[in-house]
């Protein structure tokens, strides 16, 4: 059952953030930084007492606590949620490249996730994102969250798989080919927003008062 829920929840939010990535960006990356805190607390916990992911009630409080936190912090601090938001996408895009170079260290993935999401932090504190970035960056984001969530539903990794199922996936290459289609589609929606959105405005502006 804590399969299935934390599935749907990770297909949920993917969806959101690979279709509509780049629009109601405070209430979105709230709900990004719910799920980061989330996956953290509990990794935490997990971590630290080696008694399972989700298998205690500490467990659990501490990852509520932690989704709150993060949440509060990515609505009530814009900075800190575009920081927060685009580390936590170079984390999950990272750690899906490792696991698509056949990294089987346990480190791997971490470093290299940890490394794309201070690389994405950085651009977001010194550049201005344009859009193409940011569509592009929350559609394979949401895609790979979603794929997780899938492998989750299904039965194919576990809770404790959930950010280290490299060698699964290797096996299911499909998988792969599923979390690029989805980040296509995701392009192409947001691609489709924006260009509907800035033709509306040209239009309201060119009639006549």
């Amino acid at each position: 059952m804590t399969e299935i829920l934390l599935g749907l929840l990770a297909v949920a939010v993917g969806a959101f953030l690979c279709l509509r990535g780049q629009w109601a960006m405070r209430l979105l990356l709230a709900i990004w930084g719910a799920f980061v805190g989330f996956a953290v607390g509990a990794g935490l916990v997990d971590r630290l007492t080696d008694q399972g992911y989700l298998s205690t009630a500490l467990g659990w409080i501490v990852a509520i606590v932690s989704a709150l936190l993060f949440a509060a912090l990515a609505y009530l601090f814009f900075a800190v949620s575009i920081i927060l938001g685009m580390a936590s996408m170079g984390f999950v895009l990272g750690g899906t490249l490792a696991s698509a170079m056949g990294i089987t260290e346990a480190w791997g993935p971490l470093l290299i996730g940890a490394l794309c999401g201070a690389a994405l932090a950085i651009l977001a504190i010194v550049a201005n994102l344009p859009q193409l970035l940011l569509i592009v960056v929350s559609s394979f984001a949401g895609a790979s969250v979603m794929i997780a969530g899938l492998m989750l539903i299904f039965d194919v990794i576990d809770t404790e798989a959930m950010f280290d199922a490299d060698a699964t996936a290797r096996d299911q290459p499909l998988w792969y080919v599923g979390g690029l289609v989805l980040a296509v589609i995701g392009i192409v929606v947001q691609l489709r927003q924006a260009g509907a959105i800035r033709r509306s405005v040209r239009e309201t502006w060119s009639q006549p008062a």
